[in-house]
């Protein structure tokens, strides 16, 4: 990166820049009732395939304004936002989604090192959200131990391409001719079959009633079989949606759905209560450890973010609340 060095009064806005050939948009710690608790002062996030396809899509769709930490939400590696889940229907397809998946899990190293120097931040664990294929990559991230992590909370992950290759059968109205190579792909990223690794932290999957990409029992076998394997700390719930959390095209910041309301509510509720103190006296401004190396450019607030009636609506409550009373989410424990 190049650039002047941000200044104090800089660093409390959102920044967009490039951490290791990754686009990202970064929303600063703004909770007014909360402080961190603890090491963890960086969440990342990924998009998926279908809306929000984008970082600042999900960024407007999911802000957790009220998670005491940055927030960053990356870009799927260079030209996949384009790869749509339809396209797993076809081999070429399958293998792009692999390389996006196992390519982005394998940067993020490189990512946080260099988000670490842009925002001025200390080394320690990281919390990780996604949605869709970005839950994805953030479930590999965490079954492959690529860094410390203390939380993670995905939406409609894709649990198995091969299953997810089902619905798309019925949608297309045509069967999907399985080849070898094909199939060892989409075997590849079968996240049951690494149940065993994925217990390294606390987890929330979230699903959607109405979703058929991921059906939302895929989501609770998951989890069930994370208990079977030891895993401490999972939870899962249910939500009246579909897989999508935006609307189309899903690749810019647009004011959230309903669906993403509720959805950015739980998540925030689940960061909050494993990273956060909540208190009545506004959190402190955050103190940069160190200077940031460069400067990021200057990213567009997401539309949400600049109007304070819409941002009102995502900030959680003055005290954690149990996510089984959250309206429109049934909750598996």
């Amino acid at each position: 990166m190049s650039g002047e060095r941000p200044t104090q009064p800089e660093i409390s806005r959102p920044l967009s820049g490039t951490a290791a050939g990754t686009t990202y948009l970064a929303l600063p710690p703004t909770a007014i009732d909360a402080r961190p608790a603890g090491p963890t002062r960086l969440l990342i996030a990924w998009p998926g395939f279908d809306p929000p396809r984008a970082a600042a899509a999900l960024a407007a769709a999911m802000p957790l304004t009220g998670v005491p930490t940055w927030r960053v939400y990356l870009d799927l590696p260079a030209g996949r936002h384009s790869l749509a889940s339809g396209d797993l229907m076809e081999d070429a397809g399958v293998e792009r989604y692999v390389s996006t998946v196992e390519q982005a899990a394998a940067h993020v190293p490189a990512v946080l090192a260099e988000l670490r120097r842009d925002l001025g931040l200390d080394c320690g664990p990281v919390a990780l959200a996604g949605f869709s294929v970005g839950g994805t990559i953030a479930l590999l991230t965490l079954a492959e131990g690529i860094v410390p992590v203390s939380t993670a909370a995905v939406v409609a992950p894709v649990i198995a391409p091969s299953r997810a290759v089902r619905f798309l059968e019925k949608r297309a109205g045509r069967e999907r001719g399985w080849t070898e190579r094909g199939r060892a792909l989409a075997e590849r990223l079968d996240l049951g079959a690494r149940a065993g690794d994925l217990g390294g932290a606390p987890l929330l999957m979230l699903g959607g009633a109405k979703d058929r990409l991921v059906p939302p029992n895929e989501v609770t076998a998951l989890r069930d079989l994370l208990k079977q394997r030891g895993a401490a700390g999972v939870e899962s719930a249910t939500f009246r949606m579909g897989h999508e959390l935006a609307d189309e095209p899903g690749t810019q910041a647009r004011p959230p759905t309903t669906e993403a309301v509720r959805v950015d509510g739980v998540l925030s509720d689940w960061f909050r209560e494993r990273l956060a103190t909540v208190g009545s006296q506004p959190a402190p401004q955050p103190a940069m450890t160190r200077p940031p190396a460069e400067r990021p450019e200057q990213a567009e607030r997401p539309e949400q973010a600049e109007r304070p009636e819409q941002a009102e609506r995502h900030r959680p409550a003055d005290e954690p609340v149990p996510l089984h009373h959250l309206e429109g989410a049934r909750l598996h424990a």
